[in-house]
């Protein structure tokens, strides 16, 4: 099987984008170009790194890597993951967890003490996915606040 986990490239941003309508799907298709723009502005930022595994040309999970600096924990940046999904027809084959596998290590790699993420998802499966990929539920509590 032809399988590559590497940073996204701006070719990618078609099939991205369609993994993102089955993470998001009530999310409007913009028109007027602007995801195209965040698309590229997240490529070129140097603490943001969009993974994606390609499975025989076509790109079938995506996660969003943010490496932020630090200056608790001796200096040492910690990372937040974002945006993870593996495209629906293939999932529980293990991509979503070889994508993480190499995210995770890519975080290491730059000397981050932690690494976080979210999920607004209630599916015991999600978790137990994060779960099995070596993250921890009861270590913090997360809050998100949204714009009134």
């Amino acid at each position: 099987m032809s399988m590559q986990v590497r940073e996204a490239m701006e070719k990618d941003f078609d099939q991205i984008m369609g993994l993102y309508r089955q993470l998001q799907p009530m999310d409007p298709v913009l028109t007027n170009g602007r995801d195209r723009e965040v698309f590229l502005e997240i490529l070129r930022a140097p603490n943001l790194h969009l993974f994606v595994l390609v499975l025989r040309d076509q790109v079938v999970s995506t996660c969003c890597l943010n490496i932020i600096p630090n200056i608790t924990r001796s200096a040492r940046p910690y990372a937040v993951i974002e945006n993870v999904v593996t495209d629906e027809a293939v999932r529980g084959r293990g991509f979503g967890q070889e994508l993480m596998k190499h995210t995770l290590g890519f975080a290491w790699t730059k000397d981050c003490y932690k690494a976080m993420l979210q999920t607004g998802s209630t599916r015991e499966s999600t978790h137990a996915f994060y779960k099995s990929c070596g993250f921890s539920g009861d270590e913090k509590t997360g809050y998100v606040c949204r714009p009134a």
